[in-house]
């Protein structure tokens, strides 16, 4: 069984950046596409990026597009969020999702 632990949340000002990961272990990160979701208070879970298992293409919610990009290590097992020219309105809980399971979930507050 699959497992996933997020990491690299916390506090940015606006403009500032965030490395956001997505370790796994259980099975191989190799096999999957990686998917990145983001959740608002009181609101249902937004799709913000995933990354294609076969052929590595990637794809990005019009919010994110030119700021975020999604990677994978397969080496380190690992899949990362970078996130760039953060704003406000980005303030979530950040998932990540592999083959259907989900991490507990990065906090993301940007703010000055």
């Amino acid at each position: 069984q699959l497992q996933l632990v997020e990491s690299g949340g916390g506090l940015v000002q606006p403009g500032g950046s965030l490395r956001l990961s997505c370790a796994a272990s259980g099975s191989a990160l190799k096999n999957y596409a990686i998917g990145w979701f983001r959740q608002f208070p009181g609101k249902e879970r937004e799709g913000v990026s995933c990354m294609d298992v076969s052929d590595g293409r990637t794809y990005y919610a019009d919010s994110v597009k030119g700021r975020f990009s999604v990677s994978r290590d397969n080496a380190k097992n690992t899949g990362y969020l970078q996130m760039d020219t953060l704003k406000p309105e980005d303030t979530a809980v950040y998932y990540c999702d592999m083959g259907g399971y989900r991490g507990q979930g990065t906090q993301v507050n940007v703010s000055l």
